[in-house]
């Protein structure tokens, strides 16, 4: 019997997720620690954290963050099931941004003999997000990549049907865009040359932003992204799509004068892997 016969078959849960977390340049270096922070061990189970009241130099504050991690196999049909929930409630940011609730949310469903788990964002949402008392409806599109819930799947999709290819090039700035696209819209998501899926080791850049209505005046705005003067450019459900996980940013804030540096909120990972 050769060694790998007697090899014991497990599996691997990761999932991880912070409410709040935040470092500055300029008129100060510092560095807010992660909020709420939780990580799943690799034999599953369950994990939460909680922070309460918190406001860091009346720059960034909150009323609540917490984070829920969970892992665990069904035992009826053997598939494995991991779960990370990142919520941001009463969020204030320089009284410039504010919003009642931010929750980030990854599932995954990993059938025995699958090389993929499915993996959806469904329940992920910004409740009453608002730029200077202005609220906003934000949609976004957590039926596309629950219905496109593997890597597989979406790549499929992106090679054999125009429409859609054409649609998300357009959506996520894959292809051609206009000149009024700013320079560091371009360098993040229009880096990729040629037709093909803009992919890096493996790792998709997207967002679950569908559409944005009743836009803040003043504000600009390019896709997922918000161009707010003299407070900086915030980027919304920032998606990572790789072959065994997702990872998904909800608010990422880079701060611009008078204040410098970078703010991130609600955000986890999920996935999990058979081995070997």
């Amino acid at each position: 019997m050769s060694p790998a016969s007697k090899a014991t078959h497990s599996f691997h849960y990761n999932a991880h997720g912070h409410g709040l977390s935040g470092q500055f340049h300029r008129p100060f270096q510092e560095m807010i620690e992660v909020q709420a922070g939780m990580s799943l061990p690799l034999i599953g189970g369950h994990g939460h954290s909680r922070a309460e009241n918190f406001k860091f130099k009346e720059i960034v504050s909150f009323k609540s963050a917490y984070t829920h991690v969970s892992g665990s196999q069904d035992k009826d049909d053997q598939s494995h099931d991991t779960l990370v929930t990142a919520t941001v409630e009463g969020l204030n940011i320089l009284d410039v941004v504010t919003a009642d609730r931010i929750v980030a949310r990854i599932a995954t469903h990993h059938e025995p003999g699958e090389d993929e788990p499915r993996i959806i964002p469904l329940g992920s949402r910004f409740e009453n997000l608002q730029i200077s008392s202005h609220p906003m409806k934000i949609d976004l599109d957590t039926h596309l990549f629950s219905e496109l819930d593997t890597y597989s799947a979406f790549k499929s999709k992106f090679d054999k049907d125009k429409k859609f290819r054409d649609a998300v090039r357009e959506r996520f700035f894959w292809g051609n865009v206009g000149k009024d696209v700013p320079e560091f819209v371009r360098a993040r998501y229009n880096w990729s040359k040629g037709d093909g899926l803009p992919e890096s080791r493996g790792t998709i850049l997207c967002s679950l932003v569908k559409n944005i209505e009743n836009l803040c005046p003043g504000v600009q705005r390019h896709g997922n992204v918000l161009v707010v003067p003299q407070f900086g450019r915030i980027f919304l459900a920032e998606f990572l799509i790789k072959k065994h996980s997702r990872s998904l940013i909800m608010l990422r804030i880079e701060l611009g004068s008078p204040v410098e540096g970078q703010i991130l909120a609600s955000g986890g990972e999920g996935n999990g892997i058979p081995w070997p």
